[in-house]
């Protein structure tokens, strides 16, 4: 499918969503490491596009919130380089025996409806394990045959860009991205919160007109740093979690 690399508000490192990065600046400098993520797709049964796109911003939340990911856990110190650098998510396909040799490796696997997705701690950009390096990361096409119920109005929801045209793998990566701005903007009790209720959350493309005040509300937003697919600085994200838009002031707007 595709990778794709997080740039916004919210990082550890603090970075504003328009900063200006250079080349030579300290996340570039930093060991690059990548969060691989694998999606069964067997070629009898795919999954729903939106049903995927939602099973894997939940399995980033899961690994984030994982203790084997945190304080002294075996996956903390590589998450912990993962996020000093870019944060780079890259999202690869598999059926069969692909399958079950991916989840034969240290990992979670998360399912939503159909879908399933299995997350993997991070690894340098250069050292994937054999299994999953072999894996493809193009031509994969998702459909949704039904189409999506309105999200809860009260609920969290990714909101997608409607002006650009992603593939199924960038838009899952992005979608992975919102719910990890969203999580680094919640106060430790709200993650709990949101953990214990199973991570709820839906994955939406915004009306063209919605989608212009979303980018005006002051809400979590990923810019791609344009690796693939799309240009540079490109915002594809914004992530609408009611314990945010609570703090927003009055006249920030709404849905």
């Amino acid at each position: 499918m595709t990778s794709t690399d997080l740039t916004g508000p919210g990082d550890p490192a603090g970075t504003p969503a328009d900063a200006p990065r250079s080349a030579e600046s300290d996340r570039d400098a930093a060991p690059q490491y990548v969060l691989p993520l694998v999606v069964r797709i067997e070629r009898d049964a795919p999954p729903a596009r939106t049903d995927a796109l939602e099973t894997t911003a939940r399995a980033v939340l899961v690994l984030l919130a994982d203790e084997r990911a945190t304080g002294d856990g075996e996956w903390a110190a590589a998450v912990r380089d993962w996020q000093d650098a870019r944060i780079r998510k890259v999202v690869r396909r598999a059926r069969g025996a692909e399958w079950r040799r991916a989840e034969a490796l240290p990992g979670i696997t998360v399912r939503g409806t159909d879908a399933e997705v299995r997350v993997f701690p991070p690894v340098p950009l250069d050292g994937w394990p054999k299994d999953l390096a072999r894996l493809q990361v193009s031509g994969t096409h998702l459909d949704d045959p039904r189409a999506s119920e309105a999200p809860d109005p009260g609920g969290v929801v990714l909101w997608l860009n409607p002006e650009l045209d992603m593939s199924a793998g960038k838009a899952m990566a992005q979608a992975g991205h919102g719910a990890q701005l969203a999580w680094w903007e919640l106060t430790p009790a709200e993650r709990t919160s949101w953990r214990a209720a199973g991570f709820p959350l839906s994955v939406r493309s915004a009306a063209p007109h919605q989608w212009v005040r979303l980018i005006h509300d002051g809400l979590p937003m990923v810019r791609d740093a344009g690796f693939t697919e799309i240009a540079p600085g490109s915002c594809t994200v914004v992530a609408d979690h009611p314990a945010l838009r609570a703090r927003l002031e009055p006249s920030a707007g709404g849905r």
